[in-house]
């Protein structure tokens, strides 16, 4: 038995499920659901079972896909830009503050669902109604992120290159302030630490940890120090270069100034300010 993570598509929620089918990472697999089946994409594989709650056994991976599924699977697509019309009019007819940024119909055709984004919770159950009624079909909708939607739209980032999240990325992990700050990126300003979601860069993540081994290896921030027979206080960290910044008083002027501190030779490098 293997345990994996899956979606239906880029912006939908990530599925828990236990298989006995042997796949990999990456495969695209046919899941049966309760209102038919689908087409699917396997983001995680592990050994290690997913808790009992998280795993959700609404759905079953039945076989990997074949040719013919991709076809059906896009075939499906080629009146995306109707339903989608049609549904952006009835988001208008229903005064809803959303988005509509994507349409997903499944592999057999019975089910429709839309991804959006909105402000906070939307009342959308009229909208269902109208959508059954217009498309004859089972109707989802799922409500996304902002990260979502710029993988979903797709653009590019401050380094070049194509959007992380739509380039490589499967799966959202947590960005915070802390990131920037253990690699001194924290200066910079938050306009310059955000992707084009209006969130902290993904990338802020990749070396975060790297950098926090590096400044375990440091002495604290506010103690204090002798180099050269002067005692100081450490004021700032150089985590790749494994140096500190370290305060010391003016001979006499009152005045302070910072020295930068290689510890290897417990010598100052060179005058900061």
């Amino acid at each position: 038995m293997a345990f994996v993570q899956l979606q239906f598509a880029p912006w939908d929620k990530v599925i828990s499920l236990e298989t006995s089918l042997e796949v990999r990472l990456y495969d695209r697999v046919v899941v049966k659901i309760d209102s038919g089946v689908d087409l699917a994409k396997i983001i995680e594989v592990s050994a290690t079972p997913y808790p009992a709650e998280t795993l959700d056994t609404t759905c079953e991976i039945s076989r990997l896909a074949v040719p013919e599924d991709f076809v059906r699977d896009k075939e499906n697509e080629s009146d995306k830009d109707t339903v989608m019309n049609t549904t952006n009019e009835l988001i208008k007819k229903n005064e809803l503050d959303m988005k509509l940024i994507d349409v997903r119909r499944s592999l057999d055709g019975n089910r429709l669902t839309f991804g959006f984004v909105a402000e906070g919770r939307v009342d959308f159950r009229q909208l269902v109604k109208d959508l059954s009624k217009t498309f004859s079909r089972n109707i989802r909708l799922q409500q996304i992120g902002i990260r979502d939607e710029a993988k979903m739209v797709g653009d590019c980032g401050r380094c070049g290159r194509e959007l992380c999240c739509r380039e490589h990325l499967t799966k959202f992990s947590s960005v915070t302030g802390e990131m920037a700050e253990v690699q001194s990126l924290n200066l910079r300003g938050s306009d310059r630490l955000s992707g084009a979601c209006g969130r902290l860069m993904c990338c802020l993540s990749y070396e975060a940890e790297g950098y926090k081994k590096l400044i375990e290896k440091l002495p604290a921030i506010g103690s204090k120090i002798t180099i050269d027979g002067r005692k100081g206080i450490i004021v700032g960290h150089h985590a790749l270069k494994q140096t500190i910044d370290v305060e010391f008083d003016g001979d006499g002027d009152g005045g302070k100034y910072v020295l930068e501190v290689d510890l290897n030779s417990n010598k100052a490098k060179d005058k900061k300010k």
